[in-house]
């Protein structure tokens, strides 16, 4: 079954779950969280199957800051609006450190400074034009556009953004097909002959001023993409919170028995 064909049952699936009504609850999965000393959510979604499985509906189903996971949504706009043509378009920072990123190097270590530049270039109007064409999450833009992802009014919940990672992988979102396909392969993290690996993470911080964590993405095993988020918050300011979601998430796909290649 090719991504193609899958593509149409994918948007069936989008539009008839990713929601709580038809999430398999996994409370075992609470003692991965446990262990790193955070609270959070796991979402999963069989895209062949269409089955969802949850860990902590509560959070899973709650609105927080994208913090710098709205990277891969700030890439598509850039890409799309023409602002980032390649994987090595260089947009100036006026920070010493990152004035020289190419976006592959941005996206990889997550670059507020570049995705800033890149957010003023497009501008405000725009921003919210396709904040509201694809429905982000609470679509709240309140603050100027080169903080709209860090000053806790956008937020988003983790089953949303296993909706939004869904519809990327099949080129559902309306941008064009080489922009969405451009910010995949910046996902690409592991690809070997058992499995392909993508995902980005993203940090940020709450109005409490809690941490924040965000690890999602996809999984390839013979040919069929499973997609997952996870989010990950606590009250420490000192913790790796992509570290630790990024750790969280592959455990959990471990002990689901990926990374074999017999899914």
């Amino acid at each position: 079954m090719n991504k193609f064909f899958l593509s149409f049952f994918s948007l069936l699936i989008i539009l008839s779950s990713c929601s709580v009504n038809n999430a398999k609850i996994n409370s075992n999965l609470k003692k991965y969280f446990d262990s790193s000393h955070v609270e959070g959510s796991f979402s999963f979604l069989n895209n062949q199957l269409g089955n969802i499985t949850v860990y902590n509906m509560e959070i899973d189903t709650q609105r927080f800051s994208p913090g710098t996971s709205f990277d891969i949504f700030t890439s598509l706009v850039g890409i799309q609006t023409g602002k980032i043509s390649n994987e090595n378009t260089v947009i100036q920072t006026g920070n010493t450190k990152d004035s020289a990123l190419s976006f592959k190097q941005a996206f990889k270590n997550s670059s507020t400074d570049f995705f800033q530049a890149l957010a003023n270039q497009v501008g405000k109007a725009k921003m919210k034009l396709w904040i509201d064409s694809i429905g982000y999450g609470n679509k709240n833009i309140n603050g100027a556009v080169d903080s709209i992802w860090l000053n806790d009014q956008l937020k988003i919940s983790p089953d949303e953004q296993l909706g939004f990672v869904n519809k990327l992988y099949f080129n559902q979102l309306p941008f064009q097909n080489y922009a969405q396909q451009m910010v995949q392969d910046q996902m690409l993290q592991e690809d070997n002959s058992l499995y392909q690996l993508s995902y980005a993470t993203g940090s940020g911080y709450d109005a409490k001023d809690n941490s924040l964590g965000w690890v999602l993405g996809w999984i390839i095993e013979n040919r069929h993409a499973y997609f997952f988020v996870t989010f990950v918050k606590s009250p420490e300011r000192n913790l790796d919170m992509k570290s630790i979601g990024v750790h969280i998430s592959k455990s959990i796909l471990k002990e689901m028995g990926f990374f074999k290649g017999e899914k």
